[in-house]
């Protein structure tokens, strides 16, 4: 192999390597979505709230085919400490659920328990109350498990998989790093990662700044 042959290899292996190295230290860019308390219900317990054959409608669209929808409704914890205004997600699901901050969850006087969404076994219990009834969870109350949304798409350029649990870092004057971070990944997803109120402002992040896998 002459010299010009062996200089210009050389030279390719050094770019690679040099492209690598900052690639993991840049980390994969994600944007931010900041999650308010918000309630998932099953159609029964829409209708328990609303009146019978009540439809849930959409006030914005969100990914995964999920909306937010104009319904509100107010969720009452032990010693009837309340919030208003808590917000229903749709479409209706197989199971009512609701999630909270760290701080809604004092303020309520219940024990939600930091899940990831859809597992609520032994969750904290929680009453809802709607303008044409009520209803008591026996469990359903969570704070949820900060997460990235992903395609799949996003996921092979990010070099990661779903259900995998990395680390997230805000590069601003908090500097503050997120550890425990769930991926999850579908085809439906757009790319964005959810912390919630309590999260958000501790780290002074809004919706739409960015944060960076770090591995």
């Amino acid at each position: 192999m002459d010299n010009n042959n062996v200089a210009l290899i050389t030279k390719m292996v050094l770019e690679a390597v040099e492209k690598q190295k900052t690639s993991d230290d840049t980390g994969y860019l994600v944007p931010i979505g900041v999650s308010a308390r918000h309630i998932h219900l099953t159609q029964e317990h829409v209708e328990a709230l609303f009146g019978p054959g009540y439809q849930l409608t959409k006030k914005k669209e969100l990914m995964g085919g999920q909306f937010a929808s104009n319904e509100l409704v107010t969720i009452v914890g032990l010693k009837l400490r309340a919030i208003e205004n808590v917000r229903i997600l749709g479409p209706v699901r197989s199971k009512s659920q609701v999630e909270v901050s760290a701080t809604d969850s004092i303020r309520l006087g219940v024990k939600a328990p930091i899940r990831e969404s859809g597992n609520i076994a032994g969750s904290a219990p929680i009453a809802v109350v709607g303008p044409k009834g009520a209803i008591y969870l026996d469990e359903g109350c969570i704070i949820a498990k900060r997460h990235i949304h992903m395609s799949p798409k996003d996921a092979m350029a990010a070099g990661v998989h779903d259900g995998d649990i990395v680390s997230v870092k805000a590069d601003n004057e908090r500097g503050t790093v997120f550890n425990h971070v769930q991926i999850r990944v579908d085809d439906s997803f757009t790319l964005e990662m959810h912390i919630d109120t309590d999260e958000a402002n501790a780290a002074k992040i809004a919706t739409g700044d960015t944060v960076r896998i770090i591995k």
